[in-house]
């Protein structure tokens, strides 16, 4: 049985039992076998399409084309697929992305596909009442919300057990209130932490801030 579908099944099933599923990872390919799990549920339930958004705290779009081969990479173009032939809209907003990290194709599929995009720099202090009231419009206009977190969105001195350590990122003190106003609008479904890598963390640091998020998204606001 494909590792995908043991996944997509999982979430299903637990979504089925009034559960909330938290994923930790491992690559990003996860992202679509969450979401397929959560489309699965919502289609069994008929009725209008489901307006399914995609939060994802990333240094990487994930929209590699996945014609030649699925990864860590393409996550988010097969959700696109899928949607596309589903016949559901695409909704996904991806924060804190390296425009070093990423190529200028990338960046126009993402403007094709209306994703909503902040680039890391913009993720500062003085700019997240902006970023934050984007982040309420996206899911004002959602159902459901899938929260997706790469960890090597944070600094590399935060995170360095991540497979592309971050030269800049986004510090943990800014992420966190964006993922409590996911958490607190009442339209979480599930959520992944991505890309923790043993192999390469230094002195448990980034499997720490793993583990904080994992207590922040289970924290009642």
């Amino acid at each position: 049985i494909a590792p995908q579908f043991v996944l997509f099944s999982g979430i299903a099933g637990l979504l089925a039992g009034g559960h909330f599923p938290l994923v930790l990872g491992g690559g990003h390919e996860l992202a679509y076998g969450s979401w397929r799990g959560l489309a699965d549920h919502l289609a069994a339930r008929r009725g209008p399409p489901p307006r399914i958004g995609i939060v994802n705290l990333d240094a990487h779009f994930d929209l590699r084309d996945p014609a030649r081969a699925h990864s860590s990479g393409t996550p988010f173009a097969q959700i696109a697929e899928d949607c596309a032939a589903r016949g559901w809209p695409f909704r996904y907003a991806c924060l804190g992305v390296s425009r070093a990290a990423n190529t200028r194709a990338l960046f126009a599929r993402a403007a094709a596909l209306g994703v909503l995009v902040r680039e890391d720099r913009e993720l500062t202090p003085a700019g997240m009442d902006a970023v934050g009231a984007e982040l309420d419009a996206f899911i004002a206009g959602s159902e459901h919300i899938q929260l997706t977190i790469d960890l090597d969105v944070l600094p590399a001195a935060e995170a360095p057990g991540v497979s592309a350590p971050a030269a800049r990122g986004v510090p943990l003190a800014l992420l966190e209130p964006l993922v409590e106003r996911v958490r607190d609008s009442g339209k979480l479904r599930l959520a992944e932490l991505a890309e923790l890598n043993p192999g390469f963390d230094i002195d448990h640091r980034t499997a720490r801030v793993a583990a904080r998020l994992v207590h922040l998204l289970t924290l009642e606001g």
